[in-house]
């Protein structure tokens, strides 16, 4: 069997408003579901955030290969990355925020554990969502409102309704996270640290890079990691390339010499070798294991109860 096709990468210009100081995009679930027949592909944004709020209907959605099935109320969050999709009941009803993420990040950094937790994405089902969705959809709403008119300050409050939004998600997403995360969002360097990671895995930077931006030693860092997550730092940078890698592989029909590339590896053998000490296989034996049904699509990088598949 081929390789899946190559999800689509939306750009942010792709879905702004047509305002000069747009901070956000706002639409309705709607928009785009009637658009596509209520099934939206695969694809993923770089340097955006979406936040969801299914308020009716139901839905199948896919994360990075995990399908879950929502009823209303639900929400969820995608990072920049995450290859998503989802199929929609017909007349389903909801809203959708897209944000970029370096301006929500610096909305955050006041909070570096906060911060952090927007390098994943975050799934909530009916049992987390439905005891507050009041508030949460009275903040849509309000989103709603500011983004379809032009009053003065109308960024700014943009801006303040968005933080308070993926602040409200992040909350209850700590609830439901289990005691790995718990303990992880206790220590900001180590959230700190994989928020650098996210924004430099491809240029392989060595561990010296990663510690000498946080302003400590390697092996400082290594040790608070072990102590956070169970693995050190290296391990932890690892697995994110690895993530990517498994996500070109399954998702893309790039070569194993593009993927090698578009990681920061000068020598696809290397890659190769990397590759296959860390996931058990060489690349092009995993990508055909997944073609055939053998092995699992990527399901890392996702927190929560239950996923998505959208636009």
């Amino acid at each position: 069997m081929p390789p899946a096709a190559a999800p689509q990468v939306v750009a942010y210009r792709e879905v702004r408003h047509f305002q000069p100081d747009d901070w956000l995009h706002h639409e309705t679930i709607a928009v785009r579901g009637r658009l596509h027949d209520w099934t939206i592909p695969a694809h993923r944004h770089q340097g955006l955030h979406q936040i969801h709020l299914l308020a009716s209907g139901r839905v199948r959605a896919t994360i990075d290969g995990t399908a879950h099935r929502l009823d209303a109320p639900a929400l969820w969050m995608i990072a920049p990355g995450t290859v998503h999709g989802f199929a929609y009941a017909a007349d389903s009803a909801g809203q959708q925020v897209t944000v970029p993420t370096p301006a929500l990040a610096q909305a955050l950094a006041p909070s570096p554990a906060l911060a952090a937790r927007l390098t994943r994405s975050i799934i909530l089902g009916r049992e987390a969502v439905a005891p507050d969705v009041d508030a949460c959809a009275l903040l849509f709403a309000r989103i709603a409102e500011e983004f379809g008119q032009s009053r003065p300050g109308r960024a700014e409050a943009l801006a303040a309704l968005a933080t308070l939004l993926v602040v409200w998600v992040l909350r209850q997403g700590g609830a439901a996270d289990g005691p790995l995360q718990r303990q992880a969002a206790r220590d900001a360097l180590t959230h700190r640290y994989r928020a650098l990671i996210e924004l430099h895995f491809r240029r392989r930077h060595q561990l010296a890079f990663y510690a000498d931006a946080l302003g400590v030693t390697a092996d400082h860092l290594s040790r608070v990691c072990r102590a956070t997550t169970g693995q050190p730092a290296l391990a932890l940078l690892h697995e994110r390339l690895l993530l990517e890698a498994r996500r070109a592989l399954a998702y893309s029909g790039a070569t194993v010499e593009a993927v090698a590339r578009d990681l920061g590896f000068e020598d696809p053998a290397y890659f190769s070798r990397f590759f296959g000490r860390h996931a058990g296989r060489p690349p092009s034996r995993y990508r055909a294991a997944v073609g055939d049904g053998r092995d699992a699509p990527p399901d890392g990088g996702v927190d929560g109860t239950a996923g998505a598949r959208r636009y």
